[in-house]
């Protein structure tokens, strides 16, 4: 028999304990119970979290701007049409339009909430796919005239409003009566409800065609800003230079990662806090398995020693116990790498089945801004994740292993 092959049978044959040496069995099932769960849960973490970043990146670059360029000394862009001409025709710029923004009260049916309404032309809302294919009812073809807005569908939810009824818009600038000052208002026709997915924009958004809300700002023929879209999102602070020169000095703009800069840190920071935390699971196990093996070099003293009596190398014996020992953790990281990735690609499912089950929501969409749990399994993790589980549990059979390749036949059996 192969030298190579005596070694694999003896530690499995360790493995398999028998009755007098169970307590190291349930250890050892312990310890491949840890690593299992602990790479599962870092794989599941991990794809939740990078599903979480991509979502909201997704649904937020779909609704805003790459870049936004406004005047440099005033707060309404005067040439926006100009700008919006230059700007368009610049390479890797695939949109630029005029935009109108403004925070107001909308109320309907008693009802009141506060809303950002956004002025765009009726072209370029068209453009926007997240709320072209996020339509749920009416038309975007509708969004045109001096009286039509296209609301979310949670906002509508809230006032009691459908396609075809007024919503009244309250405007924080004033208007002179007789009586005194109040606040101006207006009443506007739903022309469509979208659902992007997005709590912050389902439940707090109003778009309106951008010639009403010129009117509806007393803003004349101007606009707030010009909003560029680019081919590449991740390359808007390179192309920002060229595109400022091209229209020459008076102007300031901002991207989309100074914009969200502080939300999307946080989001990495809470990332390699969960990682590092999330590690310790598997730290943890892999302390099961030095003492399991330690266990169980004390317990097969005479066995060892009679080995070696008969010829066997040191290093044969230490090959045997680092056999046993990464055995536990070669298993049980795979286990946990299949566990992980069935998981995090039907969380959603499980999701609605444990909410099914419970009775209870455990994805709010007014906490977490999705109202899917998101997963996206990312290679470059995955790989991480199996290889610390692989090296940890390989490491943690070197001492046990040493120590049973030093063990002292004669001292081993002068105590039997």
């Amino acid at each position: 028999m192969p030298f190579g092959a005596f070694e694999w049978l003896l530690a499995l044959r360790y493995l398999r304990a028998r009755r007098q040496e169970g307590f190291i069995s349930v250890i050892a099932v312990f310890s491949f119970l840890g690593i299992m769960l602990g790479v599962a849960t870092l794989i599941i973490v991990m794809s939740v979290m990078n599903g979480f970043r991509a979502e909201l990146l997704g649904r937020i670059l779909g609704l805003n701007g790459h870049l936004m360029i406004q005047a440099e000394r005033s707060l309404t862009l005067d040439d926006y049409a100009r700008v919006t001409q230059v700007v368009g025709g610049l390479a890797h710029v695939r949109q630029a339009n005029p935009m109108i923004e403004g925070q107001v009260m909308a109320t309907a049916n008693g009802q009141a909430s506060g809303v950002m309404v956004r002025g765009l032309r009726q072209a370029d809302i068209a453009r926007e796919t997240s709320i072209a294919k996020g339509m749920r009812a009416g038309s975007l073809q509708e969004f045109s005239g001096e009286d039509a807005v296209v609301i979310g569908h949670r906002l509508a939810r809230k006032l009691g409003l459908a396609v075809g009824d007024k919503l009244t818009l309250i405007s924080p600038q004033i208007t002179a009566t007789p009586f005194g000052s109040v606040p101006r208002g207006r009443a506007y026709r739903i022309a469509g409800i979208f659902d992007v997915g997005m709590f912050e924009y389902d439940s707090g958004f109003v778009f309106m065609p951008f010639e009403a809300a010129q009117i509806y700002f007393r803003l004349g023929d101007t606009a707030h800003a010009v909003e560029v879209r680019l081919d590449n999102p991740d390359q808007a602070r390179r192309l920002a230079p060229a595109i400022m020169q091209a229209l020459g000095p008076g102007y300031r703009y901002y991207d989309w990662q100074q914009a969200n800069q502080q939300f999307f840190n946080a989001l990495q920071v809470e990332r390699n806090v969960m990682f590092l935390i999330l590690t310790l699971i598997i730290v943890v196990a892999a302390f099961n398995i030095i003492s399991s093996m330690i266990m169980l070099v004390k317990d097969k003293g005479r066995d060892i020693a009679i080995l070696r009596t008969m010829g066997a190398a040191s290093g044969s014996i230490m090959r045997v116990f680092v056999i046993a020992g990464a055995s536990i953790g070669v298993v049980g990281t795979i286990s946990g790498f299949a566990l992980g990735l069935a998981f995090s690609m039907n969380i959603e499912n499980i999701r609605q089945f444990i909410q099914s089950i419970i009775g209870t929501e455990l994805f709010a969409a007014e906490i977490y801004f999705l109202t899917k749990l998101p997963a996206r399994v990312d290679s470059g993790d995955v790989i991480a994740v199996v290889t610390m589980g692989l090296v940890l549990s390989f490491l943690a059979t070197l001492y046990p292993s040493w120590r049973a390749a030093r063990l002292d036949p004669v001292e081993a059996l002068r105590y039997e």
